[in-house]
């Protein structure tokens, strides 16, 4: 699951102790549990001085079990806690494409391979070279709407605007070897691996991990205003499996060079691979945060899914169906600097029920005497 410099990263993370969970910083491969530094990750990313700060040494990386198992047993927790969750859509202008096909395609997947072709055919070359919001992609606007090809995905892929959503209640993604959750209802649907940022309370992007943002091809391609029902169910959002804080060795640039590869494997066989290179996207990950707090702002930190390129259309089943999950699928999203988060496949009716909150994450801490002390830290804007 480590990045493959993990002994030179600092990361940060989440695991479930014998009193609850705790917030973990790993540096030089030192697990340290920070919950009296901090009793929340959102808190941890606040502290002024949390290049300099060490908690109580648990061991080392390779000394200690803190990995999940893929069978559903507990293990380690998504690396974020109270911060909002939100996602950025359609920010890789080619793969608009395939939300235009979805939706003009309503859903359906069989109709999908036809619209594919028409539309390829008019916008492939020219929309992946247009700046978002530039002239050049207004001209194209222009011509899509004559030629009656314009969606208000393409909007957000060129437009001046940035989609940004929630994706996920506080507290509500699941971390490293847990089941993702697919909607029972859903027939077209896939996986989305993405590089998701995580902003502090002050703004300030301090660092970057994985994520699933599983998306419904059918509920979204029928209706966009869907998009809450095809993005936001039980265990629908997996993070992890750590936050790798910036420094000397990892800054934002590392982001926009990396390539984030996707490994399926299914029960019956099935195994797909694909690759989505940060390089091509459209709007940069600085201007994608600026966006979300043009006009918002988020006093626990917010984390940020920055978009795919990698759209599936491998056919699984029946020749122009397309691809679509298997409960027991298995996901592997990885990238070098990041590591590896892994996920199985399952409803998100089947997956284990969502049940501690901000309330019983609040209680628990305050019976464990933490948070009067988490008061009187030194934060960064403070």
């Amino acid at each position: 699951m480590l990045p493959e410099d993990w002994r030179s990263a600092t990361l940060i993370g989440r695991i479930e102790t014998a009193a609850g969970p705790s917030p973990v910083l790993v540096r030089g491969g030192v697990v340290h549990d920070m919950a009296t530094v901090a009793p929340t990750v959102s808190g941890l990313l606040d502290r002024r001085d949390l290049d300099n700060v060490v908690g109580s040494p648990l061991g080392t990386l390779e000394e200690l079990d803190i990995s999940a198992s893929i069978d559903g047993a507990p293990g380690l927790l998504p690396p974020l806690d109270l911060q909002c969750i939100k996602a950025a859509g359609v920010t890789f202008a080619v793969s608009a494409i395939e939300r235009v096909i979805e939706e003009r395609a309503r859903g359906d997947a069989s109709a999908a391979s036809a619209v594919r072709g028409k539309l390829e055919a008019r916008v492939g070359g020219s929309i992946r070279a247009v700046i978002p919001g530039s002239p050049e992609a207004a001209e194209l606007k222009a011509a899509l709407i004559d030629e009656a090809l314009w969606s208000q995905y393409l909007e957000v892929a060129i437009g001046p605007d940035a989609e940004i959503f929630t994706k996920a209640p506080v507290l509500a993604s699941v971390g490293w070897g847990a089941d993702i959750g697919v909607r029972s209802d859903s027939t077209w649907n896939n996986p989305e691996p993405e590089i998701v940022l995580v902003v502090n309370s002050a703004g300030r992007a301090v660092g970057a991990t994985l994520g699933n943002d599983v998306n419904l091809r059918d509920f979204e391609g029928r209706s966009a205003l869907l998009l809450g029902k095809a993005k936001d169910n039980n265990a629908s959002c997996a993070i992890g499996p750590f936050i790798r804080l910036f420094d000397d060795k990892f800054t934002m640039d590392d982001v926009r060079g990396a390539k984030v590869d996707l490994l399926i494997e299914g029960e019956d066989g099935y195994r797909l691979e694909g690759t989505s290179s940060m390089r091509e996207i459209s709007r940069d990950p600085d201007a994608l945060i600026a966006q979300a707090l043009s006009e918002h702002q988020y006093p626990d930190g917010f984390a940020l899914f920055l978009g795919t390129l990698f759209a599936p259309v491998q056919d699984r089943d029946e020749p122009g169906r397309g691809f679509t999950h298997k409960p027991g699928d298995v996901v592997r999203i990885s990238t070098q600097r990041l590591g590896t988060l892994v996920n199985r496949v399952t409803t998100s009716k089947a997956a284990a029920p969502w049940t501690l909150g901000i309330g019983a994450l609040m209680t628990n801490l305050a019976g464990r005497g933490l948070l009067a002390a988490a008061d009187q830290q030194p934060k960064e804007g403070s």
